[in-house]
């Protein structure tokens, strides 16, 4: 097949093997594959796939890895043992999870799960769901996106006594706001550097919109607490008269967290779903006087995945103001790249 071949840190187009679907797995076409922010964070922070010692996601530089875990595809053909209860041509996406004899392993981020920007690639039969739709795969596939904020603003639980927060408006950032406005919380508040972002943000649901490079998050966030203050208040916001405060931290940089722990209420809850390759160094004790809650990703629940899936497919949750351009596997190098402007769509789509 033809795939989008990342090896020795440079990704080219070329020929390589057609995946074999084993045991409980689907053999699929990807119709369309999102670049997401992890895809460039794998390729440029092999030492982080190096340290994952669960095998799940692994970067081995002289191996061939073809990337993309943001898939619509349609089914090809099955492996052994699997129920093969979904026809030969019906299209699909999946939580990006392939159940192999050796465990299981993150698809497009493993030579073992090749992903969706080649022509092929293999699903989890137990796992995979029909697009029960009528919409383009370009927009389908932006369901994983969307799945991975909306996992996260749904356990967060915001009460009607907290206002939410959130920094960086990426697609995860957008996300987290659509689902909040999904679950009727509000008002809330979004924090990015770029114009672009802000503007997506607002279409997404935010309220308010704050360029951090003029005012401060936390200085925005206490003018609307104060002008959201209402009688439905936890222990916190009767203390100190304001509400409580929620921040989702979507930006991925090192020293975003940090910065959020030093400069946000006492009492915070954060809600960690960036995670920088790198790491991070944080004032723990900053945390510890303020008597902060910061809560780290984990990913989406099966639930989760469904029920973000569902909406986009049904229409429910529109995610057109998320979407850029289409390009083929040999522009992929060009649209990674692209990707990295903070200034470009929050997804754009392989198409192979």
């Amino acid at each position: 097949m033809r795939a989008a071949v990342l090896r020795g840190g440079t990704v080219e187009a070329r020929i390589v093997d057609d995946p074999v679907p084993g045991p409980g797995q689907l053999l699929v076409r990807s119709l369309a594959c999102g670049i997401c922010a992890s895809d460039l964070h794998f390729m440029d922070h092999p030492e982080a796939g190096a340290d994952d010692d669960s095998g799940m996601s692994t970067y081995d530089q002289d191996v061939d890895i073809v990337m993309g875990h943001e898939y619509c595809a349609e089914v090809v053909d099955y492996g052994p043992g699997t129920e093969r209860r979904i026809p030969v041509g019906t299209r699909v996406s999946s939580l990006p999870v392939l159940s192999t004899a050796a465990g299981r392993r993150i698809i497009g981020q493993n030579p073992d799960s090749p992903g969706g920007f080649g022509e092929y690639l293999l699903l989890t039969e137990a796992v995979t769901r029909v697009v029960v739709s009528d919409l383009p795969s370009e927009v389908v596939c932006v369901a994983d996106a969307i799945s991975v904020g909306w996992s996260t603003a749904s356990r967060a639980r915001v009460m009607s006594g907290e206002v939410p927060l959130v920094v960086g408006c990426g697609a995860i950032g957008l996300s987290v706001i659509a689902r909040l406005r999904h679950l009727g919380v509000g008002p809330v508040v979004a924090v990015d550097f770029v114009a672009a972002r802000r503007e997506t943000a607002r279409a997404m649901g935010a309220d308010v919109v704050v360029d951090p490079a003029g005012v401060s998050p936390f200085r925005a966030w206490r003018d609307v607490a104060e002008g959201s203050a209402g009688p439905a208040r936890d222990l916190m916001a009767a203390v100190t008269g304001l509400p409580g405060c929620v921040v989702f931290e979507c930006v991925g940089v090192p020293g975003v967290l940090d910065s959020i722990i030093k400069g946000c209420e006492r009492g915070t809850r954060i809600f960690s779903v960036g995670g920088p390759p790198e790491g991070e160094r944080l004032h723990t004790l900053t945390a510890k006087r303020k008597g902060l809650n910061v809560q780290f990703g984990g990913g989406p629940s099966m639930t989760d995945w469904d029920e973000a899936f569902e909406a986009v497919c049904s229409g429910g949750l529109d995610v057109g103001p998320l979407l850029g351009g289409t390009v083929g596997l040999d522009e992929v190098p060009a649209a990674l790249d692209a990707a990295r402007d903070a200034n470009g769509p929050a997804r754009i789509v392989v198409v192979p």
